[in-house]
């Protein structure tokens, strides 16, 4: 099967490092979707492993769409006997760009009939009650080419299972993974974040270096089908305990000047099973030091809708640079929409667009020094 992971913008080669790592080689990247070929067992190893791709697609089919016409037959053609039941529930998913079928939610009805007529056609179906396993068939028209594709993921990956409850300015859970991934932290290193709000990237970080699979917890589409070998799940799920580090790491440093904050982050640490590898303090930014060396400081400070002054924001920023050069081993990564951010912290040799919750930010690098090599 052709399997398609769609990934938010500027998150595409930490998705593409994820993939080389879990043994699928280098996967081209289109249109904001990564390929790759695969089975069900791959379709459960990415589900559960990958802690950057928004969710995991089969494409189905890919042809000419400028007509309702052409799409119906397009849709037709495909084969939904082998994936789908007269108990499926099935519900449609579309956009449209730069195509002459606009109308996303008229295409997605012509989509979906055209589904039943080979549903009833081949697996000689006279009712659909809907009321068993939910499939989302995904239509998306670029350039009148339809690409129609099975979401096996069902809720977006970014929905691991521990966070809960809200807080001001959330990062989604695979940006802060991605923005992880793409920094200097590994195994090994301290980490630290100063402004941690509901504690994503904390607990992220204890994630990552004890290489807890981000999804070995949580349920997924593909597993009702009537397709999907039934042991696929279970065995990606051994593979994720298997491969679990259990030894001690280097501590993990989550701050925030809010009380709440760090109440909602301990909560979220514990359902996530990492809030003994985190150290939580409600203290201002300013107030961070470390004796350990070679850490990585990596926040989403504010952007200012929670302070409400330009002046105030830049003076955060300003004095974040400092805390961040009285640890003259680490490095400092932070992600930020705020315009004047570089010109408050420093000039910044390294950095990219990155979105977060649509919203367009800069992903801000500074590397530290690299740690001495022994003779």
């Amino acid at each position: 099967m052709k399997l398609l992971i769609p990934v938010t913008a500027g998150c595409e080669a930490s998705v593409k490092r994820q993939l080389k790592a879990l043994g699928y080689g280098d996967c081209p990247a289109e249109a904001g979707r990564i390929s790759l070929a695969g089975d069900f067992s791959d379709v459960a190893r990415l589900n559960v492993f990958l802690r950057s791709g928004e969710r995991v697609l089969i494409e189905l089919g890919r042809f000419p769409a400028a007509t309702f016409d052409e799409l119906f037959d397009g849709v037709f053609s495909l084969p939904w006997e082998e994936f789908l039941s007269p108990h499926s529930a099935i519900f449609m998913d579309g956009k449209s760009y730069k195509s002459k079928l606009v109308a996303v939610k008229a295409a997605g009805g012509v989509a979906k009939k055209a589904v039943l007529r080979r549903l009833a056609e081949r697996l000689g179906a006279t009712a659909f009650d809907e009321k068993g396993e939910r499939a989302v068939v995904g239509i998306s028209l670029l350039n009148d080419v339809a690409s129609v594709t099975l979401d096996t993921s069902g809720d977006g990956l970014h929905k691991r299972g521990y966070r809960v409850k809200t807080y001001d300015a959330t990062l989604r859970e695979t940006v802060a993974a991605a923005m992880i991934e793409s920094s200097y932290f590994r195994r090994g290193k301290p980490f630290a974040d100063l402004f941690c709000g509901s504690g994503t990237l904390p607990i992220e970080a204890a994630m990552y270096a004890r290489n807890i699979a981000p999804g070995a917890g949580r349920a997924f589409d593909f597993a009702r089908w009537k397709c999907t070998p039934k042991d696929a799940l279970a065995e990606a799920r051994q593979e994720a305990a298997d491969v679990m580090f259990r030894g001690e790491i280097p501590p993990v440093f989550a701050g925030d000047i809010s009380a709440r904050a760090i109440d909602i982050a301990k909560f979220h640490a514990e359902r996530a099973g990492v809030a003994k590898d985190i150290r939580f303090r409600c203290a201002d930014m300013r107030a961070f030091t470390a004796s350990e060396p070679y850490g990585v400081l990596l926040s989403n400070p504010p952007y200012g809708e929670r302070l409400g002054r330009d002046d105030d924001l830049f003076s955060l920023y300003r004095d974040f640079a400092k805390t961040f050069r009285s640890l003259p081993d680490w490095s400092c990564y932070f992600l930020s929409a705020y315009p004047e951010a570089e010109r408050a912290f420093g000039r910044c040799g390294k950095k990219k667009l990155l979105y977060n919750a649509r919203i367009a930010c800069t992903f801000y690098a500074y590397p530290g020094r690299p740690p001495k090599q022994s003779p």
